[in-house]
């Protein structure tokens, strides 16, 4: 019997997530032509890379290329030389695009929105001009979590970020195909990669709801072990007869 080191464990159970969320949500299709957020985190590193490994491998067919986003106003030490080698290395062509946004011009939202929203702005125009008919953002089943916990903290309602959503204004797909790979995973692929951080000295960056939704992820986890399967499956088992709006009518004494 096979005998995998630790470093080949992490790193099939990660393609094994991987691919369980490609499939179980029909995010790739025959002839796809994705483009990946490429911001030099972590997450989007690893997209990269098992976008890029299963593109040769598998099927159905696809291509990928790959955005980085440099928001001018803000102080961000891309290296971008770096990205370009490490998708280079997986067959993917690498553009960097700069941009910029006036924090001004909305102060009913808040500066962090604004550069969120204009980085996605960008990588719609990107995916237009390159013919892509997807894009592919790095988020993994932590955020989706933190997120749903955060919709029904701070907006009261029950919902996060889908694996794949359609578009219909920008005729463009978003997918999230880590969206079943944990964050634990991949911080350890990280390490065994050596992926190199970049810089970011945000000036309206502060301590955020989301990495308290995290915590908050951590201390259910710590109480019980399958607390993410468990809310993941809350998303797909609402029983609305059980809910305050609706009206039950019983037969029984």
């Amino acid at each position: 019997m096979a005998q995998f080191t630790e470093e080949e464990k992490t790193l099939r159970r990660i393609e094994r997530r991987f691919s369980k969320g490609v499939m179980q949500y029909g995010l790739i299709a025959e002839g796809d032509k994705i483009l990946v957020g490429l911001s030099g985190g972590k997450d989007s590193l690893a997209l990269v890379e098992l976008l890029g490994r299963r593109a040769r491998i598998y099927k159905p067919r696809f291509s990928v290329v790959a955005a980085h986003v440099v928001m001018r106003n803000i102080a961000y030490q891309s290296d971008t030389e770096y990205l370009r080698r490490h998708c280079e290395a997986y067959g993917i062509p690498f553009i960097s695009y700069e941009t910029s946004f006036d924090p001004d011009t909305d102060h009913r939202k808040s500066p962090c929105f604004l550069c969120s929203w204009n980085r996605r702005k960008a990588l719609f125009t990107i995916a237009k001009e390159q013919g892509c008919n997807k894009i592919a953002l790095g988020h993994h089943m932590d955020d989706i979590l933190a997120t749903l916990l955060m919709n029904i903290t701070y907006q009261g309602a029950f919902g996060t970020m889908p694996p794949l959503l359609l578009m219909k204004k920008f005729d463009m797909t978003l997918i999230r195909p880590m969206c079943l790979v944990h964050e634990a995973d991949l911080i350890e692929m990280a390490a065994l990669r050596g992926y190199r951080k970049q810089v970011k000295n945000c000036p309206y960056e502060s301590g955020s709801s989301r990495s308290e939704m995290r915590d908050i992820l951590r201390r259910l986890e710590a109480m019980n072990p399958e607390a993410r399967y468990s809310l993941w499956g809350s998303m797909t088992n609402v029983q609305t007869e059980l809910l305050p709006n609706h009206i039950q009518t019983s037969s029984s004494l």
